[in-house]
């Protein structure tokens, strides 16, 4: 009897350590999650264009790719690089950041930048050529596959950051729990977005009562604002985020002025008020990323259109007719 109760102590001290683990699991994922909020946000802005213009039969069937691309991409490459160069070379994690944060902040200003200088790519594209709706479907699901590895580069980078120090088992599982807590977040608020209008025409035709009907021509009519409000979020995100990486990068490597200027500059206006001071000194701190975000993405469009595409152009020549973005 003695050994049966020493038995049963054995097992619940280990489903008590096996809880704390899982415990610890799920509070290192939420936080590392968290302060990967901005590409997370961008990843839910920009994906739905890739679904734009197919048949609503079809556009859940095409968020579900996307989002097993996505989950192929965190789980199969980006979770194992992460942990290998983390427990081997963990100098690069930092260059890496910035490098993806940089990313961030030319994609973010490039799209400002398209705002008050829009490029004319389609004048120059064949009118007569229509393609195959399954053809352009497999290039839509393979764009956002793409778009999403560099995206799910910068989570996967940004979260692996700040866990802390601990055995490359529970890192794997941390990520592992970022990895799929954020694909589904992320495709399945996508989801929601694209079908919206769709319900809305259904309510607002089938509804049985006015109210309801009303209620469906409204979420019609919001759609269309309520998408350029999330690409303006998304953008903005792409920028706060990209700007604080590569700063906080920066100082990490030992050139402090910028960071320690900006974290002045918001500790000076915050103490000026006699309320939100946190906020404040949160929102000035992101203000001052994302500008800084834009003036670096701004400076690398000339370069990256007159230096850095030329040269990979010669070492893979693109396709006639490729889109070129």
């Amino acid at each position: 009897m003695s050994g049966l109760l020493a038995l049963l102590d054995d097992v619940t001290a280990i489903a008590k350590v096996a809880a704390a683990s899982v415990d610890d699991v799920l509070g290192q994922a939420a936080k590392a999650g968290s302060k990967a909020a901005g590409a997370v946000i961008d990843d839910a802005a920009v994906t739905p264009k890739y679904v734009t213009g197919f048949s609503p039969a079809r556009e859940l069937p095409i968020v579900w790719r996307i989002a097993r691309g996505s989950l192929k991409n965190k789980l199969i490459f980006l979770l194992p690089v992460g942990l290998l160069l983390n427990a081997f070379l963990p100098w690069v994690i930092t260059p890496l950041l910035m490098l993806g944060g940089a990313y961030l902040c030319f994609e973010g200003a490039e799209k400002v930048y398209h705002l008050f200088a829009p490029h004319h790519h389609d004048a120059d594209e064949p009118k007569d050529i229509v393609k195959d709706p399954a053809h352009l479907e497999e290039q839509k699901v393979s764009g956002a596959i793409k778009t999403d590895f560099i995206l799910s580069a910068e989570i996967m980078t940004i979260a692996l950051s700040e866990i802390p120090d601990s055995n490359i088992w529970m890192e794997a599982a941390t990520l592992a729990v970022v990895a799929v807590g954020i694909t589904v977040m992320v495709y399945g608020s996508v989801a929601l977005i694209v079908k919206a209008d769709d319900v809305g025409l259904h309510m607002s035709t089938k509804g049985r009562f006015a109210v309801t009907r009303a209620m469906g021509l409204g979420i019609v009519k919001a759609m269309p604002g309520f998408l350029k409000v999330l690409m303006t979020i998304g953008t903005a995100a792409m920028l706060w985020v990209g700007g604080s990486i590569v700063i906080h990068g920066l100082d990490v490597l030992g050139f402090k002025p910028l960071y320690e200027t900006i974290h002045h500059i918001a500790e000076a206006v915050a103490h000026g008020l006699d309320q939100a001071q946190g906020f404040v000194a949160w929102a000035v701190t992101a203000t001052l990323d994302g500008v800084f975000g834009l003036a670096l993405g701004l400076a690398l469009i000339p370069f990256v259109g007159k230096v850095l595409l030329p040269l990979v152009s010669l070492v893979r020549p693109s396709p006639a007719g490729g889109d070129g973005h």
